[in-house]
């Protein structure tokens, strides 16, 4: 993973339709270029991420008891 760093961080601006540098508030962040609020990802790349999330996951449930076994 990559070493922190605020200039090069980036978010996304709806109204600019790119990945831009912000500005941190409080409770929000906004856009250098146009003064909008800003998200973390694009809905495109909201969706891909969930997807591969979802792709990662184990399939099935708990593994199940071993019977016959005695405990330590």
């Amino acid at each position: 993973m990559e070493s922190p760093d605020y200039y090069s961080d980036h978010k996304f601006c709806a109204n600019c339709q790119k990945y831009v540098s912000y500005l941190m508030s409080m409770d929000h962040s906004y856009c250098t270029e146009c003064g909008e609020r800003v998200r973390l990802f694009s809905q495109a790349d909201w969706t891909d991420f969930h997807e591969n999330l979802k792709n990662q996951k184990p399939k099935g449930g708990r593994p199940r008891k071993q019977r016959g076994r005695e405990s330590a």
